[in-house]
C-alpha cells in the first residue's frame, strides 16, 4: 500500500507563491503518472498539472504558466510550484498516483488547503 502524504499548504496573498510537496512511501514514479488535483467548496475536483513517468508534463489551462509540477526521484517526492497565485486557485490540492501498468492500484493523498486571500 502506497502512502502520499502532501505538504506545503497555506494561507497566501493574491500575487504570492507556495510549493507543495508529495512525498510516496515507496519509489513509484517508473510506472505511475503523478499528479496534482484541486477542489473548490461546490466544485467538482480537476486536475491541475500531471507528469508521467518519462517526465512529461501537463496542464490546467487555468494554470499554465503560473504553476509548474516537477519531481524528484531520490526523494520520491512531487513538487508543484505555484507562483501568481489567485483567489480562485483556493481548493484543497490533492496528490494522486495513476497507474501506467495495468494491475497497479491507484492513490490518493489527505490533501493540503490552499487559500489565497488578502
Amino acid at each position: 500500500q502506497v502512502q502520499l502524504v502532501e505538504s506545503g499548504g497555506g494561507l497566501v496573498q493574491p500575487g504570492g507563491s507556495l510549493r507543495l510537496s508529495c512525498a510516496a512511501s515507496e519509489s513509484i514514479f517508473s510506472i505511475y503518472t503523478m499528479g496534482w488535483y484541486r477542489q473548490a467548496p461546490g466544485k467538482q475536483r480537476e486536475l491541475v498539472a500531471a507528469i508521467t513517468s518519462g517526465g512529461s508534463t501537463n496542464y490546467a489551462d487555468s494554470v499554465k504558466g503560473r504553476f509548474t509540477i516537477s519531481r524528484d526521484n531520490a526523494k520520491n517526492t512531487v513538487y508543484l510550484q505555484m507562483n501568481s497565485l489567485k483567489p480562485e486557485d483556493t481548493a484543497a490540492y490533492y496528490c494522486n498516483a495513476d497507474p501506467e501498468v495495468w494491475g497497479h492500484a491507484d492513490y490518493w493523498g489527505q490533501g493540503t488547503q490552499v487559500t489565497v486571500s488578502s
